[in-house]
């Protein structure tokens, strides 16, 4: 004989009435408390990625501090150097950082974006700019502590021999008479 036990209402004990009476109150009482639905992955990305942040900034503070200070006495000096005719960059080039009585203080050369740079003393200097694609230039400039002199000097196509032979024949003259 079978017999159909889905028809037949669930036999309850004792013990089945007062887990099901004390699990609403449990729930009710928990539900009181705010429920957190973070799995541990995202609090480790949250935790590594404020870190790392933290990190990095304290780092860009302490080498600021470190490299950007400015040097008592000394100013930046800027040289950008173009072709005359196409206003391109012009890399590689040479300049020679000169005292007005022609004693080379420095030579720095041109990067590809045509810019020179260096940190000079305060005082007036004579800029001497050569390449062997283009004549030379001379200019002057006046560096001033603290502060950048950014100077743009086009070279010109052709011979730099009369340009440079001119500039130390008016140096000797003004030595000869003393100035």
């Amino acid at each position: 004989m079978t017999t159909n036990l889905a028809n037949e209402s669930p036999i309850r004990t004792e013990v089945d009435s007062a887990v099901v009476g004390t699990l609403p109150k449990a729930r009710t009482r928990f539900g009181l408390m705010p429920r957190l639905n973070v799995n541990l992955s995202n609090f480790q990305t949250f935790v590594g990625l404020a870190a790392g942040t933290i990190s990095i900034i304290g780092a860009l503070l302490a080498v600021s501090n470190h490299f950007f200070t400015p040097t008592l006495g000394k100013g930046d000096l800027v040289a950008v150097i173009v072709d005359a005719k196409t206003e391109k960059a012009v890399s590689n080039a040479t300049v020679e950082i000169l005292t007005l009585n022609n004693a080379v203080v420095t030579t720095v050369s041109s990067g590809f974006f045509g810019k020179a740079n260096s940190a000079l003393a305060e005082g007036q200097y004579r800029l001497r700019v050569k390449h062997p694609q283009f004549g030379a230039e001379i200019r002057h400039v006046q560096i001033v502590s603290g502060q950048t002199a950014e100077i743009r000097i086009p070279l010109h196509s052709g011979a730099s021999a009369p340009l440079e032979a001119l500039s130390d024949g008016v140096h000797a003259v003004k030595r000869l008479f003393g100035n």
